[in-house]
């Protein structure tokens, strides 16, 4: 009887150092602010990056605080009129308020659900029936006015359509040798070809095993319209009326069927699981054909659900450290062309803000920028939001 005494005692004593373990991590994990209130009323208007940004120097560890309270009905869904009780680290209680009011996101919606709506990725577009004219033969159509589609054989007339432009052609080069890849957005013409950049012309000029892949092609939103007539009577183009409020069609936009929402309308900040390969995520694009870009704009980043991001992941975001002729050794009279690697030296990357992933296609996903100490831009390197450097 004593030994088993003895071995629960010890049983007992290895759990409640765990959980002290366990507590003390979480604390250090969490890290509130020194000035963070006592309480905190929910508001309209509030989003959970926000309120956490509020008493919490870690943002997106906002899950954990509720995921460690199991006295929390919902981890996920607070609300208008809701009080958080903070007085505690280890200890976050909420007491309910009434519920007359959706929950709160953690971004605001508004900034993003045009980009749900009118943005998205695909392997390819060829295959996709297209705007051969436009009524009155104009240059551009608009709501009230009737498109001219080819590729619609069989479609039958009230079938509801999007008119999609393809924006962007987004690649990749595998440099596993070097310190990262190269990735490259090209502008689209009307028909879908990519316009090549001088720039990046040898770049582009790419053979089959230089690991060049194809991320995908950004199709942006133009209208929507209803299929009044198909491809009969000898006719070779089906009559689409454009019937939504959006941008001027103009041929060769393509057209897809109307989908139901494939996107989240909720999401909740976390860290991903583990770094990704350094060079692998990059900032491929700024919304609105910008080069940079602050808080609260839409950037393109060149990893997807493949890569293990999902709607919500939050990367730091930093400025690729720049390579400097080491003038002190070699002399002030030269340049980066006319040294070589060993004279060289590596600066520190340097942070710009954080960026939260609102939508994720397979090698692509849009993430909204959350706040920034410096413009974030075109090229600029994802990593873990905990990364030091």
């Amino acid at each position: 009887m004593a030994a088993k005494l003895k071995r629960l005692s010890q049983g007992l004593r290895t759990v409640a150092a765990v959980a002290l373990l366990t507590v003390t991590a979480y604390a250090a994990a969490v890290e509130m602010r020194g000035d963070h209130p006592d309480t905190y009323v929910v508001k309209r208007g509030d989003t959970l990056w926000d309120i956490a940004g509020r008493f919490l120097r870690k943002p997106w560890l906002w899950p954990e605080i509720w995921q460690a309270n199991p006295q929390v009905k919902n981890p996920h869904l607070i609300y208008p009129g809701d009080v958080l009780s903070l007085a505690y680290l280890d200890r976050v209680t909420v007491k309910e308020g009434p519920r007359t009011e959706a929950p709160i996101n953690a971004v605001p919606l508004a900034e993003v659900e045009p980009f749900l709506k009118d943005l998205r990725v695909v392997d390819s577009f060829d295959q996709l029936p297209y705007v051969v004219g436009l009524e009155d033969d104009r240059m551009r159509g608009a709501e009230g006015q009737v498109a001219y589609v080819k590729g619609l054989a069989g479609a039958q007339p009230g079938t509801r359509y999007l008119v999609v432009r393809p924006t962007m052609r987004y690649t990749r080069i595998d440099r596993s040798g070097a310190c990262c890849d190269l990735l490259h957005a090209n502008d689209l013409d009307f028909r879908g070809r990519r316009t090549v950049d001088f720039q990046q012309f040898w770049t582009d000029a790419l053979t089959p095993d230089n690991g060049h892949e194809l991320l995908g092609f950004e199709l942006m939103r133009q209208s929507a319209g209803t299929l009044t007539r198909g491809e009969v009577g000898g006719i070779q183009a089906g009559t689409l009326l454009l019937d939504a409020e959006g941008r001027e069609v103009r041929v060769g936009d393509r057209v897809i069927p109307v989908d139901a929402h494939s996107y989240d309308l909720q999401f909740f900040p976390h860290a991903p699981k583990q770094q990704l390969a350094y060079g692998k995520a990059r900032v491929m694009a700024v919304a609105d054909n910008m080069t940079s870009g602050g808080s609260r704009d839409v950037v393109a980043l060149s990893v997807g659900a493949r890569d293990g991001v999902d709607n919500g992941m939050v990367f730091s975001v930093w400025r690729v450290g720049s390579k400097v002729v080491d003038k002190v050794a070699v002399g002030t009279d030269r340049s980066e062309d006319t040294v070589g690697n060993a004279d060289q030296v590596r600066l520190p990357d340097e942070f710009a803000g954080h960026v939260m992933v609102f939508r994720t296609f397979d090698k692509v996903s849009y993430g909204l920028v959350m706040d920034t100490i410096k413009p974030v831009r075109v090229g600029y390197e994802l990593k873990h939001p905990d990364a030091p450097y």
